[in-house]
């Protein structure tokens, strides 16, 4: 298997209320093209059904390579087709919008890939998944311990912004009162 010079979870974007991985990136882990990764996915189609696998609109392209316009030269370079048979000077940018994969799909490129190298990737790549959902779990319960503790400061909070704004009154009511001598009319 290759060395990983990007994490594994650093590939894994949410994407239409899924976590999803680029046929690009895969492809680089699988140690293939983007092209064999697409034609093995087209040549199984019946494994992938669009909760599996589904291609990005042009708005979807266009966000995530926003949010990697801050990221290294390159995690921007997987981004690029891995297209051998354009011509020179061209494939700078992809021909085709990419191809997302869910965590289902990911599992399925393993037994269409069949290579020890998919095999070994994919494992990784499940184990991650496995990882970011038990960290999610726990964000979401400490979530909520946070919430619940809001809360209940908040009444507290509001206690004591009551008592200082009754003393703030008190304090305005008795500056009224003059102090000195007052001409009798």
């Amino acid at each position: 298997m290759n060395e990983l010079t990007t994490p594994i979870h650093h590939k894994i974007y949410t994407l239409r209320g899924k976590q999803i991985m680029l046929d690009s990136d895969l492809a680089a882990l699988y140690e293939v093209t983007t092209k064999r990764l697409n034609e093995q996915v087209k040549r199984n189609s019946e494994r992938f059904p669009e909760d599996f696998m589904f291609q990005l609109s042009e708005d979807e392209y266009e966000n995530l390579r926003s949010q990697f316009s801050t990221s290294t030269v390159d995690e921007e370079k997987s981004l690029r087709s891995q297209i051998a048979t354009l011509e020179n000077n061209r494939g700078k940018h992809r021909k085709y919008l990419p191809y997302a994969f869910t965590e289902n799909g990911i599992y399925m490129l393993s037994a269409v890939l069949k290579s020890k190298v998919a095999i070994e990737v994919s494992i990784e790549i499940m184990r991650t998944f496995t990882k970011l959902r038990e960290f999610t779990l726990h964000y979401n319960a400490l979530g909520k311990q946070l919430i619940t503790l809001e809360r209940k400061n908040d009444k507290q909070f509001k206690k004591v912004f009551g008592i200082l704004d009754s003393l703030v009154n008190d304090a305005q009511k008795t500056d009224e009162k003059v102090i000195g001598f007052i001409k009798n009319a």
